[in-house]
């Protein structure tokens, strides 16, 4: 599980884990570091440290709850998507208020266009359960949004994934180091302003083709969104056992089961 967790970590990366979790398991005065300690120091290194003291009023963390629970309910619906790990709507860090934990099953080099496609319909997952549940949006998915046209804008101008460019790309242009780009000798522009506007379209059209796809796959399992948030606003964080568990004993579930496969933890 903890090597799960930290793909890509550094040898120091993982001595800073265990000494946080060894802090961790003596300030509660354990004699032995434990799985919990452990868990709980990844989560500090990744995320930041908890902010309990932090107080959100209670509409608020209301927003945070069904955010959270679209992330993880599109997650868990979405074949090929990483399997969740954990929820939490406890704010850590400077601005997270809560966050959704997902865990690779193995080590990944390549992706194909549909499991980009699944990555941006998670990140809209928190976006689309606002717009259902409260008939408004909030800021809170800023960060999401932002995730989510990068991927959008790679596929279409760098992996050779969309209709404008077909398989010609037009990846970043290197600048040097100290210039800014009003003083390089190379700076031009990468495409005519006519291809510009359609790769804007295109990246558009993508985003807005996910978030209906979302928007309907979340408003089929409105019950199921509305109880894992809801039980979220009670527990502050859900385990993926308890996720799962909650998501197969849902009738409502059984729409999708043809589509992508419910995971078990």
């Amino acid at each position: 599980m903890i090597a799960r967790k930290t793909l890509g970590f550094s040898g120091a990366d993982l001595a800073n884990i265990l000494n946080e979790a060894a802090l961790l398991a003596g300030r509660k005065r354990k004699a032995a570091v434990e799985m919990e300690d452990l868990d709980e120091a990844v989560d500090r290194i990744i995320a930041g440290l908890e902010k309990k003291n932090r107080v959100i009023n209670p509409r608020e963390k209301e927003i945070v709850a069904y955010n959270e629970a679209g992330h993880a309910l599109v997650a868990a619906f979405t074949p090929g998507a990483d399997e969740v790990h954990k929820i939490s709507i406890i704010p850590r860090g400077i601005g997270a208020l809560g966050y959704t934990q997902q865990l690779p099953t193995e080590d990944r080099y390549l992706m194909t266009r549909q499991e980009l496609i699944g990555k941006i319909d998670v990140l809209l997952g928190g976006r689309m359960a606002e717009n259902i549940v409260f008939g408004e949006i909030s800021t809170g998915a800023h960060n999401d949004l932002h995730r989510a046209t990068d991927i959008a804008r790679a596929m279409v101008l760098e992996y050779g994934m969309g209709k404008t460019l077909g398989l010609s790309t037009y990846p970043r242009q290197n600048r040097p180091l100290f210039l800014s780009p009003e003083q390089s000798p190379l700076v031009g522009k990468e495409c005519s302003e006519a291809t510009a506007a359609k790769l804007d379209e295109e990246v558009k059209e993508l985003i807005d083709e996910r978030a209906a796809a979302v928007q309907e796959l979340l408003s089929q399992n409105k019950a199921l969104l509305e109880e894992i948030a809801r039980e979220l606003l009670q527990l502050e964080v859900m385990e993926a056992e308890r996720f799962y568990e909650i998501i197969r004993g849902s009738a409502t579930a059984q729409i999708n089961l043809n589509a992508a496969t419910v995971k078990s933890s």
